[in-house]
C-alpha cells in the first residue's frame, strides 16, 4: 500500500468542523447509470409490504435469507452504474452496499441477532426507501422523492459538494428522514412485547469496524480528501462513525413518537417534524460542504475518480476483502 493510501486510511480521533455539530442535532458490474432502468424493485415483488408477515410468500416480507442477495443485487445496480460514470452519487451508493454486505456477514455469526428473519426483513425494508426515492428521481418524479433526498440528489447532479458532502447528504436523508419511519413500519417491540431495540443497537459494533476501510475505499477511488481530518472537506474514521451513532438514536427516539402518538393528526405533526429536521440538516451540509470556487472545484474529484473508480478497495471489510464491483 503507498504511503498516501496508508494516510488516507489511519484511524483518526479527530472531530468533524463545526458543520457536523449542527447537524448532529438534527455478480460484476451493471449497466451505468444513464442506461438502467428506473423501475423501483419493490415495484416488482409481489405481495410486498413494509409490516413484518413471517407467513408472506414474498421472501422479504418474511425475511428469509434469500432476500439480501435480492436487495445487494438491487444495491450493487446502483452502486455499480454511478461508480462506472463516476457520478456524485456513488459515494452514498458504494456505503450503502458495503453496509448491507457487512450486515449479511454479521447476521451469518450465530446469536449476534436475536431475531434473524425479522432483521432481514429491516434491512429489506430500509434499502427499499433508498431505491425508490433514487429511482423516483431518475424517472423525474420529484414529487415522489422527500426532500432531504431531492437536495441531495440535486447537489450529486450539479456537482456542487464534496466527497464528504456527498456521504453525509445521504447519510442524513437516509438516517435521520427514512430510518424513523422504517423502524415505525416494521414494529418496535416483538410479538412478545419485548423491544427490538439490543439487535438495533448491535449494528453499532459493525458500523464503529466497518468505517476505517470505508473510508479507505472511498479515498482510494472516488475522492482523496474524503478522509483528511485537517481539510475542511474531510472527515475522520471515528468522527464519522460518532455522527451516524447519533443519528441513529435520534431516529429510534423518532420512531418511538410516531408510533406512540395518540391520533393520527398527532402522528402528522411528528411525521413533519421528522421531514422538516431532515431537510434542515441538508440545507445545512449543502451550505458547509459546497464546493467554493475559485478555491475548490469538482474538477480534482473528477479526474481521480476516472484514473480510480477501478481500483480494488485497499482494506478488507469484516467480510472480507471487496472487489470494486459486484458484491
Amino acid at each position: 500500500m503507498s504511503a498516501k493510501l496508508i494516510r488516507h486510511a489511519r484511524w483518526t480521533g479527530a472531530v468533524l468542523a463545526g458543520v457536523l455539530v449542527a447537524a448532529l442535532v438534527a455478480v460484476g458490474p451493471s449497466t451505468s447509470a444513464a442506461t438502467q432502468t428506473n423501475v423501483a424493485w419493490s415495484s416488482y415483488l409481489a405481495g410486498w409490504t413494509d409490516e413484518y408477515i413471517p407467513t408472506s410468500d414474498n421472501d422479504c416480507v418474511a425475511g428469509r435469507d434469500k432476500c439480501l442477495k435480492a436487495t445487494l443485487k438491487e444495491l450493487a445496480r446502483i452502486a455499480d452504474g454511478t461508480a462506472e460514470d463516476c457520478s456524485h452519487d456513488a459515494i452514498f451508493a458504494r456505503a450503502y452496499l458495503r453496509m448491507t454486505q457487512t450486515y449479511g456477514w454479521s447476521r451469518d455469526i450465530a446469536g449476534y441477532y436475536e431475531d434473524v428473519p425479522f432483521a432481514n426483513h429491516q434491512d429489506a425494508v430500509f434499502a427499499k426507501y433508498y431505491t425508490d426515492a433514487y429511482y423516483a428521481y431518475q424517472s423525474g418524479d420529484r414529487a415522489s422523492v422527500p426532500e432531504a433526498w431531492r437536495i441531495t440528489f440535486d447537489a450529486s447532479r450539479d456537482e456542487q459538494v464534496s466527497g464528504t458532502g456527498s456521504l453525509l447528504l445521504g447519510m442524513n436523508a437516509h438516517i435521520n428522514r427514512d430510518l424513523p419511519f422504517v423502524l415505525a413500519a416494521v414494529g418496535l417491540v416483538a410479538p412478545d412485547g419485548s423491544s427490538r431495540k439490543p439487535d438495533y443497537d448491535a449494528v453499532e459494533k459493525w458500523l464503529y469496524t466497518a468505517t476505517e476501510p470505508l473510508v479507505a475505499e472511498f479515498a482510494a477511488r472516488f475522492d482523496p480528501t474524503i478522509d483528511d481530518g485537517s481539510d475542511p472537506f474531510g472527515i475522520s474514521n471515528a468522527a464519522l462513525f460518532q455522527l451516524v451513532s447519533g443519528w441513529r438514536e435520534t431516529a429510534w427516539r423518532n420512531a418511538e413518537a410516531l408510533v406512540s402518538a395518540p391520533t393520527p393528526e398527532a402522528r402528522d405533526k411528528v411525521a413533519a417534524s421528522i421531514e422538516a429536521e431532515a431537510t434542515d440538516g441538508a440545507k445545512t451540509l449543502l451550505a458547509t460542504q459546497s464546493y467554493v470556487a475559485p478555491l475548490t472545484s469538482p474538477g480534482p474529484r473528477d479526474e481521480w475518480c476516472a484514473a480510480h473508480h477501478d481500483d480494488a478497495p485497499p482494506l478488507a471489510y469484516d467480510f472480507g476483502a471487496a472487489e470494486p464491483y459486484g458484491y
